[in-house]
This record gives C-alpha cells, sequence and structure tokens, in this order.
C-alpha cells in the first residue's frame, strides 16, 4: 500500500475504491477509441470508514470491508489522487452492490 494511502481514511460511512481498468480491446482483439470505451462501474474496496451513528448514538457499520469488489453507480462520487493514482469516495449507500469471492 502506498505511504498517501496510509494516511487517508475516509471518515464517517465514506469509502474509497480504485475503479478497474477500462477494457482497452475487444474479444476479437480490436483496439477501442477511449470514446467507445464503456465508464467502468466494477471497483474494489481501498479503505473505509468506521461507519455513521443512528439517532441512539450507536455506530452503524460499513456493509462492505477492504479488498471487496463492489458495483458503483454510472454517475458520482468523488475523485481523489493519492500518489499520482486515481480513487473515488462513495458514501456506503451509494454502492450498488458487492460480488461474492
Amino acid at each position: 500500500m502506498a505511504s498517501a494511502l496510509k494516511k487517508f481514511l475516509p471518515l464517517f460511512d465514506r469509502v474509497l475504491v480504485e475503479r478497474f481498468a477500462p477494457e482497452l480491446k475487444t474479444k476479437g482483439g480490436i483496439m477501442l477509441p477511449e470514446k467507445s470505451q464503456g465508464k467502468v462501474l466494477q471497483a474494489t474496496v481501498v479503505a473505509t470508514g468506521n461507519g455513521v451513528r443512528d439517532q441512539q448514538g450507536n455506530i452503524v457499520p460499513i456493509s462492505v470491508q477492504v479488498g471487496d469488489q463492489v458495483l458503483l453507480p454510472e454517475y458520482g462520487g468523488t475523485k481523489v489522487i493519492l500518489d499520482e493514482k486515481e480513487y473515488f469516495l462513495f458514501r456506503d449507500g451509494d454502492i450498488l452492490g458487492k460480488f461474492d469471492s
């Protein structure tokens, strides 16, 4: 893990993810131009916050863990650049699903 990534911890119910790389070729070997590459909606969880407090003051834990592969919405998230790598910050409730390992 990079040194800047070790120093960055999301707060509350936020989740830091790293999107998968877009497909550059089709299965037939044709190179795809940048405009025709679809937006990558799958990512790996890199860091999570502690959770958010409910009305009684109890902490509601995050539903994903570091290393989980998740499905993201097409739009949203905040871009964060750490050690020249691009990450995205989402709220736990914005993540659409989790892939089974």
